[in-house]
């Protein structure tokens, strides 16, 4: 079988989000690394190459294998930044306050931290970590 390619690395946080070119996306990713952070109180590691992940879930697929995931997490993409959180009681309501974002393919696409509330994200991002277990049941 294939190794995921999404798994935690030794990769640098810090020497990711220095590599990014775009200047506002690079300042907007560290600010969204700190304030994860502290939301979390979880050190940032990298999940794959592109992926910023903050604590860990471990979980079973639908065959029995285990495997690993960060618990919450977001990667810089192209268009928009890309959050990985699961869901919880309120997260309708929470975006509804949140700013500009949408949902594509499953997770939370903000173009730049300015179009929220980040007072509002990082509730959310509290909440989704909160529900998320660091192992599955």
């Amino acid at each position: 079988m294939k190794e995921r390619k999404t798994q935690e690395t030794k990769a640098s946080v810090s020497q990711f989000v220095k590599s990014i070119s775009d200047k506002q996306k690079r300042e907007d990713c560290a600010a969204i690394t700190k304030l994860m952070r502290s939301a979390t109180k979880q050190t940032p590691k990298m999940w794959g190459d592109a992926i910023i992940g903050f604590g860990r879930h471990n979980y079973r697929y639908a065959n029995g294998k285990p495997a690993d995931i960060c618990r919450v997490g977001f990667a810089p993409r192209s268009r928009s930044f890309a959050f990985y959180l699961s869901d919880f009681p309120d997260r309708a309501k929470l975006l509804g306050k949140m700013g500009k974002h949408h949902f594509s393919g499953g997770c939370l696409h903000i173009t730049k931290l300015a179009d929220v509330d980040p007072e509002i994200l990082t509730t959310i991002i509290e909440s989704a970590y909160e529900a998320t277990p660091e192992t599955a049941p």
